[in-house]
């Protein structure tokens, strides 16, 4: 490393959630400090003591917001936000985006000159509320829009909110860190495929996620219940959310109860092993999806194919696997496509190397080099007194 920075982080949630936006921002700090940089983590109201550098400028309130419920941060004092600027000289100041005027705005905002203002764009507008209110905050905050030095986006859905704040689509996309599993090796261990054909037990086909509308459960559990697969298999419908009773209902009623197991919430160090004993992973979300980490750990860790949902945000982890991507909505075609990878064991064989390929253009190390880039030319750029390239 040239040199050290120091680096601001700066996202309107909390840290506490295991959501997607914070692991990529817990990744990314991890990463960074581990590089020799120091992190800092600007949020609203954090309950965690494990993380260092950790400024809680504001507190929050919930709300729902692209699907999702998440909470929106209440103003931050701008005296706190000026001190802490000034006893910290930030190199790069790091900013989850969109983002509210009342916290991540007032830094932006407070930014000395000479420290670089970078913007990631993390969520994928997915219904006409979410694209207004991005439009509204974009021409809300187009004077300090300005001070940011770059921009990017998590992936090419993304960039639709930038299209959306911005009326561009010319930015970078950089994708998330991922922190994958010894499984991306290229000859890691796998079973042999004629083995498998010999073998009298069933397909195993796995879900992992929130029980919840939009990542798809139900919607598997009909093309299951629909397929017409000539090799035995099971269902694991790993995770916790509202819809569990509902969906052992659904196999109830369907008639697979026996087939169809529930195991609850699967804890992080455990998510690698399940994958690894899947035959067929299955990710149908329906939308709202803005990258899918999920996604790139199925791909690096399956011991099989990896079938995803075919919306915007799952388009960039499975790109070149185009002919994975199923239409949960599609009942009928959605179980003759799972029907067709649980009777042939050689092509999921097959699947695994370049799904792992695919899964390492977001491996944590490769992401986290190319953001220290994205850095060292946006701090360029600012102390020549020029704007970064966008």
């Amino acid at each position: 490393m040239a040199r050290m920075l120091r680096i601001g982080l700066v996202i309107d949630d909390g840290l506490d959630k295991p959501d997607g936006v914070q692991q990529i921002v817990l990744t990314l700090g991890r990463r960074l400090a581990a590089l020799g940089h120091e992190v800092h983590y600007l949020t609203s109201t954090t309950a965690r003591t494990d993380l260092p550098h950790l400024h809680v400028l504001g507190r929050t309130v919930a709300v729902r917001f692209n699907g999702n419920r998440l909470r929106s941060p209440l103003p931050a004092r701008r005296a706190d936000v000026r001190r802490l600027l000034a006893e910290v000289p930030f190199d790069v100041l790091h900013v989850t985006m969109p983002y509210s005027p009342l916290l991540a705005g007032r830094v932006v905002s407070a930014a000395p000159p000479r420290t670089a203002v970078v913007g990631q764009f993390v969520i994928y507008p997915q219904d006409r509320p979410t694209r207004w209110g991005i439009r509204a905050l974009g021409l809300l905050e187009r004077r300090r829009l300005r001070r940011f030095d770059a921009i990017s986006a998590l992936s090419e859905a993304a960039r639709e909110s930038v299209r959306e704040g911005f009326g561009r689509d010319d930015v970078p996309v950089m994708g998330g860190p991922v922190e994958l599993s010894g499984g991306t090796a290229p000859e890691a261990p796998a079973r042999d495929a004629a083995a498998a054909d010999e073998s009298d037990r069933p397909v195993r086909i796995v879900f992992l996620g929130r029980l919840v509308e939009r990542k798809g459960p139900r919607e598997l559990l009909a093309a299951v219940a629909a397929m017409p697969a000539t090799r035995p298999w099971t269902l694991t419908l790993a995770g916790r959310g509202p819809l569990l009773e509902d969906l052992r209902e659904r196999a109830r009623a369907a008639g697979i109860a026996d087939r169809v197991d529930f195991p609850g919430f699967v804890a992080e160090e455990d998510k690698a092993a399940l994958l690894a004993g899947a035959d067929v992973v299955v990710l149908p979300s329906t939308g709202g999806e803005s990258f899918g980490m999920s996604v790139v750990e199925a791909l690096a860790d399956a011991g099989g194919v990896v079938l995803a949902g075919d919306n915007p945000g799952y388009r960039t982890p499975m790109a070149g696997l185009e002919d994975q991507l199923v239409d949960p909505r599609d009942t009928a075609a959605f179980a003759r496509t799972l029907a067709r990878w649980v009777d042939d064991p050689a092509a999921r064989a097959a699947a695994r190397a370049p799904q792992r390929a695919a899964a390492q253009r977001f491996e944590a190390g490769e992401i986290t080099a190319t953001t220290l880039a994205w850095y060292e030319a946006a701090i360029a750029a600012r102390r020549a007194g020029a704007r970064a390239p966008r």
